[in-house]
């Protein structure tokens, strides 16, 4: 994993343990990938617990900001390629060939 591919993936996830993105990495050959592994996990253990709690006149606590927040950028990653991430022929310029053909000018 090289620094482009670090730095892309701490924007992305925020501060991590880096042993552990360079073993996914490793596993899974893609920035992306490894990305949408860790943002799935943190989904499934928000979604594991009670999204709000309320405890009358003592604590509320909502999670279910958290859980748009991390649902929007899993779209997000998916939607957009990482930075190791091979150029397709979507990526590829598009080129148009038209044939030029003479007029005739009339006076």
């Amino acid at each position: 994993m090289d620094d482009t591919v670090r730095s892309w993936l701490l924007a992305q996830l925020g501060p991590t343990d880096l042993t552990e993105l360079t073993g996914r990495y490793e596993r899974l050959r893609s920035a992306r990938a490894v990305a949408m592994e860790v943002l799935s996990e943190r989904r499934a253990k928000l979604l594991a617990e009670p999204l709000r709690l309320v405890v009358d006149g003592v604590v509320t606590m909502d999670q279910t900001a958290n859980l748009t927040g991390l649902e929007r950028q899993l779209a997000a990653i998916q939607a957009n390629p990482g930075p190791d991430d091979a150029a397709g022929d979507d990526a590829a310029p598009h080129l148009d060939v038209t044939a030029l053909v003479p007029t005739r000018r009339a006076r």
